[in-house]
């Protein structure tokens, strides 16, 4: 079992969480706004302190700003398990495929401090 867990983005749509529990029931994803983790509004720079802690890699669409709050994060001696940026061109299909093979073939140290930007040929 891998000890990669996903967090996704209030923006992310919620069928990527379901279609990932669908194929792969054993997957920890949990979704902004759900209880035991940070209510949706939530700025982005709290949720990667929270991902921190909890150990929780992102899952998001959020290609502009997120790179410069990761960095902010790093330079203020912080880290995050990772972060996974959505492709638009990728179906949800592809997309679960992606974060699947993730989940299964790796391990949460492999992606610390990146943000890895999905793309159809990971699927």
């Amino acid at each position: 079992m891998s000890l990669i867990r996903f967090l996704l983005d209030e923006n992310v749509d919620p069928d990527y969480g379901a279609s990932l529990l669908q194929k792969w029931p054993e997957v920890v994803v949990w979704s902004i706004g759900q209880p035991g983790v940070p209510p949706r509004g939530t700025l982005d720079p709290d949720i990667l302190r929270w991902c921190e802690q909890h150990q929780f890699s992102l899952v998001t669409n959020n290609r502009t700003s997120m790179p410069v709050h990761l960095s902010d994060h790093i330079a203020a001696g912080q880290h995050v398990p990772g972060i996974f940026i959505i492709n638009s061109k990728m179906t949800i299909g592809q997309t679960v495929d992606a974060l699947a093979l993730i989940w299964l073939e790796d391990r949460p140290e492999n992606y610390t401090d990146l943000i890895i930007f999905l793309h159809p040929e990971q699927a």
